[in-house]
């Protein structure tokens, strides 16, 4: 097949046709591949991972609600569209879960507090982009001011997101869910689950917190943490500073 570069494709494939139909969008030139499906074999995953990796196509998920650029556009099934959610702004999102993602937008509209972008990374084992990955890609962007980091319990994202973190200058803050889910225990997501002390929230909150994030209790306290993230920067002086309102 000749390549000829485009810039997005989105998956609404069933997980057993998942694999030739993304190998397929990789080999046409799809630049951004997005995948809305879950439970797609491990091994499937792995080969599409490396197709894409050989090829410079960027893979977001699987099990990704999709990105949203508020006011612009979006690829998947967040509801972008909706005024109440999502408002252009400033502050990067990034989430695992889309329902948690959607609140914490949300909260941070009706705070007055617009978006810059939506980046549901996945909630599945192994992905595309991960939390680092999207944490840099909204450290680089220069319409993001601030970043809202949505985790989970189980594996090792957001320890090695808070790696990246601790070198930031842009503030940071995060919630973490699944703080009373029992060790062994899988919560919504397949790669929610804890064993022992690895991928516990006390291990996540501690590593994120030793990088300088602000970690809130509840989506509810996120817009407040934000503004003390940018207080206890500027000292309070600097109102500039904050992250932009929305219109």
């Amino acid at each position: 097949m000749r390549k000829a570069p485009f810039d997005v494709a989105v998956m609404f494939i069933p997980p057993a046709m998942a694999k030739a139909a993304a190998l397929d969008a990789i080999t046409a030139g799809a630049k951004l591949l997005v995948v809305l499906t879950e439970h797609i074999p491990a091994q499937d995953v792995m080969a599409v991972l490396l197709a894409a990796r050989r090829s410079g196509t960027r893979i977001v998920g699987p099990n990704t609600a999709g990105l949203v650029t508020p006011g612009e556009g979006f690829v998947g099934i967040m509801p972008s569209h909706n005024p109440n959610v999502f408002r252009a702004g400033s502050v990067g999102v990034i989430s695992r879960s889309g329902s948690l993602g959607t609140l914490v937008a949300l909260n941070l509209t009706r705070a007055g507090i617009g978006q810059s972008a939506f980046i549901g990374i996945g909630g599945d084992p192994m992905i595309g982009t991960t939390t680092r990955d999207a944490l840099q890609a909204l450290d680089e962007d220069e319409r993001t001011d601030a970043v809202v980091l949505v985790g989970e319990i189980g594996g090792s994202m957001e320890e090695k997101a808070a790696e990246y973190a601790a070198a930031m200058t842009k503030p940071v803050v995060a919630f973490i869910a699944g703080r009373a889910a029992p060790p062994g225990k899988k919560m919504g997501h397949a790669g929610a689950i804890v064993t022992g002390n690895s991928g516990s929230y006390a291990a996540k909150r501690t590593a994120l917190e030793r990088a300088g994030v602000l970690v809130a209790e509840t989506p509810r306290d996120i817009p407040a943490a934000l503004s003390r993230r940018f207080a206890e920067r500027t000292g309070g002086r600097d109102s500039a500073a904050m992250p932009r309102k929305t219109a």
